[in-house]
């Protein structure tokens, strides 16, 4: 039964160390015993098999978690590694359509009036508005506008 962890000391020259298991137990692990020991630092987290030696509790199939677990986008806290695909899209919307949260009128009567076209704005007029779609492993699809968040900024962390 897998078990997460994180590892506390690492001896590179020596190739070993210790990770602390869920319970609060130190364990020792070796290189040699880790998939992926480029990854391997103090404080990163891990998942690892737990055994015993003779020289007591122990780690085995230990894999180091990268980092940067989440990525947060407008309030929105998503998972890296649950990210299936992304799409940067870009579509035509009603130059009038800004919402204005901090204004937002919830009343029908007052929202008719908004949804009229400003004076300033011709009533067909359109605008292109970027927008970045991710989709998650679980089926969840995400969509956030150039009006919301920094696309260009955004799909760079996502591309890590």
């Amino acid at each position: 039964m897998a078990m997460n962890g994180k590892i506390t000391t690492w001896f590179k020259e020596k190739g070993f160390g210790f990770i602390k298991d869920e319970n609060g137990e130190n364990r020792y692990f070796h290189v040699i015993k880790v998939a992926n020991p480029e990854l391997i630092k103090k404080d990163a987290a891990v998942t690892f098999e737990p055994t015993t030696n003779n020289k007591g509790l122990s780690a085995y199939a230990v894999k180091v978690l990268p980092e940067s677990k989440y990525i947060f986008i407008a309030g929105e806290r998503i998972k890296l590694t649950s990210i299936k695909s992304y799409l940067v899209y870009s579509e035509e919307v009603p130059a009038d359509t800004r919402i204005d949260k901090e204004n937002a009128v919830l009343s029908v009567g007052a929202l008719m009036g908004n949804i009229r076209p400003k004076s300033a704005t011709a009533p067909d007029e359109m605008r292109s508005l970027k927008k970045l779609a991710i989709t998650t492993f679980q089926g969840s699809t995400f969509i956030f506008t150039a009006d919301e968040i920094d696309i260009d900024a955004t799909v760079k962390m996502l591309k890590v």
